[in-house]
């Protein structure tokens, strides 16, 4: 029989502020010359910005299911290409959220291959409503990042 940690994916770790989630690169990645295709790499920061929250205690489903129900939308998002990845790559996405001013959240973001960077990423994501009007973030997020958010970088 096998527990609950063996079958739940990794939500990656957390070093100081930064949050760190492995990725390897497969087939289906890669476009015809076996490099990652550039729109992978929106997916790659994605499951990084959402994982971190997971690690934290919040979940994209419990926002959902707050008395006044929330979420996040990306609202401006600047990729720099450094390096192209390529099948089989082992990867780690590294996510630090800077601040949270508002409804917006800043979020520095960058993949790594062992020391080489590969790309960075800024990110401004704003808590919407469902109606999609910018909210502040609840307080459990808020309370979640705290922590985070008072270690020295």
């Amino acid at each position: 029989m096998t527990s609950p940690a063996q079958t739940d994916p990794s939500a990656g770790w957390l070093v100081g502020r930064e949050h760190q989630l492995p990725v390897r690169i497969y087939y289906e990645d890669t476009d015809f010359t076996g490099v990652v295709y550039h729109a992978n790499y929106l997916r790659y920061f994605e499951r990084g910005r959402s994982d971190f929250f997971r690690l934290v205690g919040v979940s994209h489903s419990s926002l959902l299911e707050q008395p006044a129900p929330s979420a996040f939308t990306v609202t401006r998002i600047t990729v720099d290409f450094k390096r192209p990845a390529r099948i089989d790559d082992a990867l780690l996405v590294r996510t630090t959220y800077d601040a949270i001013k508002g409804p917006r959240l800043m979020i520095s973001q960058r993949i790594t291959r062992a020391e080489e960077l590969i790309a960075t990423a800024q990110v401004e994501a704003a808590c919407i409503d469902l109606n999609g009007r910018a909210i502040r973030p609840p307080v459990s997020l808020k309370k979640a990042l705290d922590p985070i958010f008072s270690v020295a970088p």
